[in-house]
């Protein structure tokens, strides 16, 4: 069976795959794309091939990339949504601007897919997000286009500044050019810079692109500001602004414009659009739409000639030109960035697998918050990513997204928690980092029971290093009054939720991974489980294995595979990163005199050098192997691939032990 879509003569509508392409599904959800050809996409390999082209046949260029994304990103996965919608603005850019002479910085860099097009990488796109392939950020070791690898949002203002301060101590004269969505404008860091910004006065073009959507929905006062502004036509000027007020008044019109022109700082606030950008000491240009490439080239000339920072507003659509990715409600939210999926149905590419963990999450908050009215659920701009919508749903009053902000959200939670509430408080593992002040100053040091929930822990595959969450065993340990947990399935997170919320002495988390676990029953899992408590799986007489979250099932058979050479291993499953079952590992450990940590976290500081300091402190004398992430950022690919990589998956950590035990026999 074939499929063969057309575009209407402006490429408006519908899904945008060419004529002179076809597809031939071989299975349900299969598609093979056959001999893709590109007029002009073909011929770009540098920002100059795109440079000589007219503004006709950029229009025409636009709409090749998108064909391009769509069938590419069909295979590989990625961020789909945002890169639609930032074509114009790309093509734009580099038809103005100079790169790398001029220095361009796109924040988060989930949106940069065009830009990685037009600077050389176009071949690689079937690497995207695959092992030692091209990432799906923006990565300063992959191309000098790329200034900085990027991953978390409202950063770029900041590190764009520090550049233009830089020029201007050197004396040069290149554009610092900073792009940013309406949606990480949210972030603390980034209104911090555009204070800063004002104050400096040094020249920095600052691309805003407002498509009213974070990964869900932008919400809060920003977003009801840029709303107003969307609405407002595009003006230079507030005399522009001010003719366009009063143009229409019929015989008194003219004078009108003069006597407000004179009193115009009197009028300040009705006359300029933006004007919250202005009193910050920043010009403030648009809003344009942000897919006409000719109003974006001449609006981008313009601001070349400020000789202060100016932010440019530019209105576009996520996801522009694929349907299900333009939708604006939750379910278009999953476009965001998702897994390979069917150009033609427009529809993901899933393999049946148990619920994930943030599902149970979601609808098990869900159901906890009915029988107690204190519970409340607080994100940070990830109501679908960290399973909440369910609560969203069911309980919109105790419902709080605080928008990429996690600094307010931890704090929120902490006002909250000492007003007597129970806020759950769901940020993903790499994200609560940014929040690591406010843990400590706000809810550590208050001792107030505030529970965080650790979605995305441990190596998370295609997103890499910005995203991997390795670090929070060893950020969170370290800090007094927090409790910490971790899985090792299922029916254990769910009982460590109900502990959760029945405790009531001081902040607790638990971490667990992305995706599904092993599968275990969750329906009669209504109990709770004992603090600091773990569980002897299995007694050995050779050694004991102490694993903690994803990694109990792991050492499960690494148990196993030790039995098949002679070794009588032990196992315990921690459950707890602080505080230790310090009675189970002691005893385990005078016992059989060595013990092997197992973690997926950092070795430096995490788990198994909890379970060193134990022993170190105690006076225990035994041998100890700590097994984990290296001291190093690790690279994007699949989980199984980066287990493998790392040292992670059940093979490799048997040699590693066997390795360990006969050199250890060997001292003896």
């Amino acid at each position: 069976m074939s499929h063969e879509l057309a575009l209407d003569e402006k490429g408006e509508q519908g899904n945008p795959l060419k004529e002179t392409e076809s597809f031939e599904v071989q299975k349900p959800n299969e598609l093979k794309v056959l001999s893709p050809r590109y007029k002009l996409l073909d011929e770009i390999y540098t920002p100059h091939d795109m440079k000589k082209l007219e503004m006709e046949d950029l229009e025409k260029l636009a709409q090749e990339i998108r064909n391009f994304l769509i069938l590419n990103l069909s295979r590989t996965g990625g961020h789909l949504a945002p890169n639609l919608g930032i074509v114009e603005i790309t093509l734009a850019l580099h038809k103005v601007f100079s790169f790398p002479r001029d220095e361009l910085i796109f924040d988060v860099g989930h949106q940069a897919y065009v830009h990685k097009i037009l600077t050389g990488r176009k071949d690689l796109f079937s690497t995207l997000r695959k092992y030692r392939g091209l990432s799906g950020f923006s990565h300063r070791d992959e191309s000098v286009y790329d200034l900085f690898t990027t991953g978390h949002g409202g950063a770029s203002l900041s590190s764009a500044l520090g550049k233009a301060l830089a020029r201007d101590l050197s004396g040069l004269d290149h554009h610092v050019i900073p792009v940013i969505g309406d949606g990480a404008l949210t972030e603390g860091m980034a209104l911090e810079a555009l204070n800063h910004m004002g104050h400096q006065k040094s020249r920095v073009i600052v691309v805003l692109n407002d498509n009213g959507m974070s990964i869900a929905p932008n919400v809060g006062g920003f977003s009801r500001y840029f709303d107003k502004l969307r609405s407002e036509p595009h003006f230079r000027s507030s005399k522009e602004y001010l003719k366009h007020l009063v143009k229409d008044i019929p015989f008194y019109g003219n004078r009108l414009y003069t006597i407000m022109s004179k009193m115009k700082n009197s009028f300040k606030y009705l006359l300029t659009p933006g004007i919250l950008f202005e009193e910050l000491g920043i010009r403030y240009m648009g809003p344009v739409d942000g897919h006409n490439i000719g109003a974006l080239v001449e609006l981008l000339n313009e601001a070349k000639e400020v000789t202060k920072p100016v932010i440019l507003h530019l209105k576009t659509t996520k996801g522009k030109g694929f349907t299900a990715a333009e939708d604006t409600t939750s379910a278009g939210a999953q476009w965001h960035g998702g897994g390979p999926f069917d150009p033609v149905r427009e529809t993901f590419i899933k393999k049946p697998s148990p619920p994930a963990y943030s599902k149970i999450f979601g609808q098990h908050l869900a159901s906890m918050a009915e029988e107690d009215e204190k519970i409340c659920a607080i994100t940070a701009a990830m109501p679908d990513g960290t399973g909440l919508t369910p609560f969203k749903e069911r309980h919109p009053s105790r419902f709080f997204d605080v928008a990429m902000a996690e600094q307010h959200g931890v704090t929120l939670g902490a006002g909250m928690a000492h007003s007597g509430l129970t806020p759950f408080v769901a940020i993903y593992s790499t994200f609560l980092q940014r929040a690591f002040d406010q843990i400590i100053h706000d809810v550590c040091l208050q001792n107030l029971p505030v529970r965080f929930c650790l979605d995305r822990a441990g190596l998370v595959g295609a997103d890499g290093p910005t995203h991997h969450g390795v670090f929070d065993y060893a950020y969170l340990r370290c800090l007094p009054n927090l409790i910490s947990m971790a899985p090792a399935d299922e029916q254990e997170f769910v009982s460590m939720l109900n502990t959760m919320a029945a405790y009531r002495e001081g902040p607790i988390s638990v971490r667990y991974p992305r995706g599904s676990g092993p599968g275990k029953d969750i329906s009669q899992a209504d109990q709770r489980i004992e603090i600091g408590k773990g569980i002897l799986i299995e007694e050995g007489k050779d050694l004991t294995i102490v694993a903690i979250g994803s990694m109990v099932e792991t050492s499960r058979q690494i148990v196993e595979l030790l039995k098949k050479v002679g070794i009588e291993a032990g196992l315990i499953n921690a459950r707890f990163v602080k505080p230790l079952d310090e009675e189970m590992i002691l005893e385990q450990a005078s016992r059989t005199g060595k013990l092997v940590t197992i973690e997926e976290g950092t070795v430096k500081g995490g788990f198994g050098s909890g379970v060193l300091e134990l022993l170190h402190e105690r006076g225990v004398k035994a041998s100890v192997l700590q097994v984990g992430i290296p001291d190093e950022f690790i690279f994007h690919g699949s989980v199984s691939e980066l287990y493998q990589e790392v040292g992670l998956d059940p093979s490799t950590i048997f040699e590693t032990i066997w390795k360990w035990i006969q050199n250890e026999v060997k001292e003896e």
